[in-house]
């Protein structure tokens, strides 16, 4: 085996990925306090075409270069917007029809694995602050509170990790 050259492996221009069909999915930063993270979910956003990052609260925006180190770009060609209020931007995206999904450990939680996304919907993806996790006025407002099943001594992913395998699951589900 050997190992590809990165003009082998036919990725998009930013003039092609920005008119590109989109997965259905719309990420929510809540409180992100780490822009390693915030950069981090952007390039898993952009290789997942995802819509758009919506970044709440304390969550830092680009242009920054410690967004940019782990971003590697990915905030030059992922959609973001900034909401003060987590809430604000829940309320106008339930007034754009789109599924509210909290990815949190709560009551009743439903497992990622067991978790079907619709093709005909589009779903926001709400990841929460590193030490508090999603605000519990967020939580009250979701349609539905995914949880990924964990088996060791952890009670809890890195947010930028949390963001991987969600937003693989759903794009893997939602392109079948």
């Amino acid at each position: 085996m050997r190992k590809l050259k990165n003009k082998e492996l036919n990725r998009l221009t930013v003039d092609e990925f920005k008119t590109t069909d989109k997965t259905p999915l719309t990420v929510i930063l809540d409180n992100v306090r780490s822009l390693n993270n915030v950069g981090s979910v952007f390039r898993t956003s952009d290789a997942l075409l995802v819509e758009k990052i919506i970044l709440c609260g304390i969550t830092a925006t680009p242009p920054h270069n410690e967004i940019r180190k782990t971003a590697l770009g990915a905030e030059e060609t992922v959609e973001w917007e900034y909401f003060e209020k987590t809430e604000d931007a829940v309320t106008q995206l339930k007034q754009q029809d789109y599924t509210i999904c909290s990815i949190e450990q709560v009551e009743n939680s439903t497992s990622l694995l067991n978790f079907e996304p619709s093709k005909e919907k589009k779903y926001a993806i709400i990841l929460g602050n590193e030490v508090k996790g999603v605000q519990q006025e967020v939580i009250n407002m979701s349609d539905v509170c995914i949880e990924i099943p964990q088996f060791g001594t952890k009670h809890s992913f890195n947010v930028s990790v949390t963001a991987g395998i969600v937003l693989w699951e759903l794009f893997r589900k939602l392109s079948q």
